[in-house]
């Protein structure tokens, strides 16, 4: 792989995320975020360790990032699902945050760390080939063509993707939006670091194995959307 694909782009200038607040949080949900939030999140003041394993008080057999996590529905699944992995959740929407830190202690997780800001501080932080997985569920579609140099998906997000992760770790993705779908096509496989995995229609619309269907996708079907789930291997 060329030295464009390993090194870190430059940082696109406009953020990838709109507001940062919605609702008003209560005042037992802010005083649990004050409580907890502290200990499950990365500070990405201090270098990254060596091993990711270490940021959790267990050794996870693997690590995976979920970038918009939203109010953490599919994360907590997983996490449930999947005790031995340790995950890493971005969201800067403090409302969603709120949300995973209460599911977080209701069900007693320890195999989650999170981080309330941009993803692509948390990318260029992180140490190169040290996640099993990328997912990236559901992101803002910016629909408005003027608006899609802000979608997440880009030649620059890509490469991070590709330095962090591990030869054979999987970039996950899923959008009820044709046109996100056709443009993250297109941008990842210009990285040759990556290799779409389908080998027929069903491999991207059926979703992965466990899937739990979220309120996006519930949404979507209302709507009458269907859903295509792309995943993508690092060569």
């Amino acid at each position: 792989m060329n030295d464009e694909t390993t090194s870190a782009p430059e940082m696109r200038q406009a953020a990838f995320f709109g507001r940062r607040k919605g609702k008003t949080i209560r005042q037992t949900q802010a005083a649990r975020m004050d409580a907890r939030l502290p200990e499950l999140s990365l500070d990405l003041g201090q270098p990254a360790p060596a091993a990711l394993s270490d940021l959790f008080g267990h050794a996870p057999r693997e690590i995976r990032l979920e970038i918009g996590f939203g109010g953490g529905e599919h994360m907590i699944h997983r996490a449930l699902e999947r005790p031995d992995v340790g995950f890493i959740g971005v969201e800067p929407f403090l409302n969603g945050l709120s949300k995973a830190v209460s599911s977080i202690e209701r069900h007693g997780l320890s195999n989650i760390r999170l981080y309330g800001d941009d993803a692509v501080k948390l990318l260029d932080w992180l140490p190169d080939a040290s996640l099993d997985r990328v997912a990236l569920l559901y992101p803002d579609p910016w629909p408005k063509k003027r608006h899609w140099k802000r979608r997440f998906v880009g030649a620059d997000n890509v490469a991070r993707f590709a330095r962090v992760l591990k030869a054979g770790g999987e970039f996950h993705f899923a959008s009820d939006i044709d046109t996100y779908v056709d443009w993250t096509l297109e941008h990842v496989r210009a990285n040759p670091a990556f290799a779409w995995t389908a080998s027929g229609p069903s491999d991207w619309r059926e979703p992965w194995a466990g899937w739990p269907s979220t309120r996006y996708e519930a949404k979507a079907r209302r709507e009458g959307r269907g859903s295509a789930y792309l995943t993508f291997r690092r060569n």
